[in-house]
């Protein structure tokens, strides 16, 4: 298989009713790393939002056990990924997500709007970063799978296409991206978090090559010092030639999935999808604000 091949396969697929197999293949075939640090910078998006930073600094999941959360993220949205839709395995994971998320007061906007950070971060990461950009038959298939992860959610007014996915992003961001100190607080501790994954001298390195790839809204609303531009140069452009020697390479064989990934450190001896995330009690150190409880959630509970 040469390096363009794949890309011709992608390219036969319908984007609107082959989307699963089209973002799989660029998923795990062709970009799996680039996805992975594109979706990573995603989250600091949605910290930026301080609707959302907020209420991730009052669970405290992400500053209290961010390895644990980065871990189950990537895990549950990744199933999907490898086992579609339809398997017992993804919907077990979605199950999970929407249980998670009922638990909270979480608005209809700021769950739509973290989707789009989904479909728009990782075309404008390979855009500039990757060995080739996405195609517009790869962006239609990754904007049509996530309205599919959105639909299963319950997500309303989900974008209909591409296009109105990034629309959907900048106009939200324009209105809602600012300051909010738990926002700070869950940002911060992402960045120790991503710093503990190398060795400690590499701890000041990794956090400045993450705040160069920031854009100056995200840092303004973060209160973050940039970078200075030597730095930023040189981060980026690392990237870019990483990018031009992938090119060079033969493509994957097999598929890489999120499992797979050295930074999943929680679960060395494996792990149940229906054990992953949180159970949290509402009222009872889980959302700060009550709920009713549906009962299909109730029974997915396990016993205290």
């Amino acid at each position: 298989m040469q390096r363009y091949d794949r890309l011709r396969e992608i390219l036969r697929l319908d984007p609107d009713k082959d989307f699963l197999a089209i973002y799989r293949l660029t998923a795990t075939y062709e970009f799996p790393w680039d996805m992975t640090r594109a979706l990573e910078l995603a989250l600091f998006r949605t910290y930026a939002v301080p609707s959302i930073g907020r209420l991730l600094a009052d669970t405290a999941e992400f500053t209290g056990r961010p390895q644990k959360r980065y871990d189950d993220t990537s895990l549950l949205l990744d199933a999907v990924v490898e086992h579609g839709f339809e398997s017992d395995t993804a919907r077990t994971a979605i199950r999970r997500v929407n249980q998670m998320h009922r638990a909270y007061d979480i608005t209809n906007e700021d769950m739509r709007y973290v989707l789009c950070t989904f479909v728009v971060i990782p075309a404008r990461w390979l855009d500039a970063y990757g060995w080739r950009p996405l195609t517009h038959h790869e962006r239609r298939a990754a904007a049509n799978y996530y309205a599919e992860l959105g639909r299963h959610m319950g997500i309303k007014d989900i974008p209909g296409s591409f296009e109105e996915f990034e629309e959907t992003l900048r106009t939200y961001e324009e209105a809602h991206l600012g300051w909010d100190e738990g926002g700070r607080k869950v940002a911060e501790s992402t960045l120790a978090l991503m710093a503990s994954w190398y060795p400690a001298p590499l701890a000041p390195a990794t956090r400045a090559l993450v705040l160069s790839l920031l854009d100056e809204p995200l840092l303004s609303a973060f209160r973050f010092e940039s970078p200075r531009p030597p730095f930023k140069r040189l981060f980026r452009g690392a990237l870019k030639l990483r990018g031009r020697a992938i090119r060079l390479l033969p493509p994957r064989k097999a598929p890489h999935y999120a499992r797979q990934n050295p930074e999943i450190k929680g679960y060395p001896h494996g792990y149940d999808v229906g054990e992953l995330g949180t159970f949290p009690v509402p009222g009872s150190g889980g959302c700060p604000v009550p709920h009713p409880r549906r009962p299909a959630e109730a029974e997915a509970q396990p016993p205290a």
